[in-house]
């Protein structure tokens, strides 16, 4: 056996695939599947989700469980696209949605539940986690799974300041 051989055998073995709980995290239950787009895809069924749970929620816990939510998705999403990451051998994967799910929230924290805002929290994150103002395009520098879901935490955070403002002078509607 060469040992060219012998290393392709060592890289197969050590190579596993991610556990199921951390693809349905990662990919946001297949949102990050879909085509083209998926960090588009992947917003807009966090957008989609987040609008279903907060209509049955009393006005008094809106904001808290967003923030809930958001948290939990850094705190989860953080270890399930490092080990998607690692599974994959590729050091961001678009079809890892869960930063664009915990970005998303973010930006919606404190909007109205209406179409306005939330077509409008929508853009914003978008917009930010494309164009990547600082820090945000450093913080993907971060190893793993902080890397790829901080970086969407700042773009987030960056989309709530702006719907914020845009919320305060009136210019989205209630």
């Amino acid at each position: 056996m060469t040992s060219e051989t012998s290393d392709l055998r060592m890289a197969d073995t050590t190579t596993t695939a991610a556990p199921l709980w951390a693809m349905l995290v990662a990919t946001y239950f297949g949102a990050g599947r879909l085509k083209p787009g998926p960090g588009t895809w992947g917003s807009l069924a966090t957008m989609l989700t987040w609008a279903a749970i907060s209509h049955f929620l009393p006005a008094a816990r809106v904001v808290p469980t967003n923030i809930l939510l958001a948290a939990f998705a850094v705190a989860v999403g953080i270890p399930a696209a490092t080990r998607v990451a690692r599974a994959s051998q590729t050091k961001d994967p678009q079809f890892v949605v869960i930063d664009e799910t915990a970005g998303q929230l973010i930006t919606l924290i404190g909007a109205p539940l209406a179409w306005k805002s939330f077509l409008a929290g929508f853009i914003l994150f978008r917009v930010f986690d494309i164009v990547k103002p600082p820090p945000v395009r450093q913080l993907e520098r971060l190893p793993e799974g902080t890397g790829i879901v901080v970086d969407d935490v700042a773009a987030g955070l960056y989309g709530l300041a702006v719907m914020q403002i845009l919320l305060h002078f009136g210019l989205i509607g209630r």
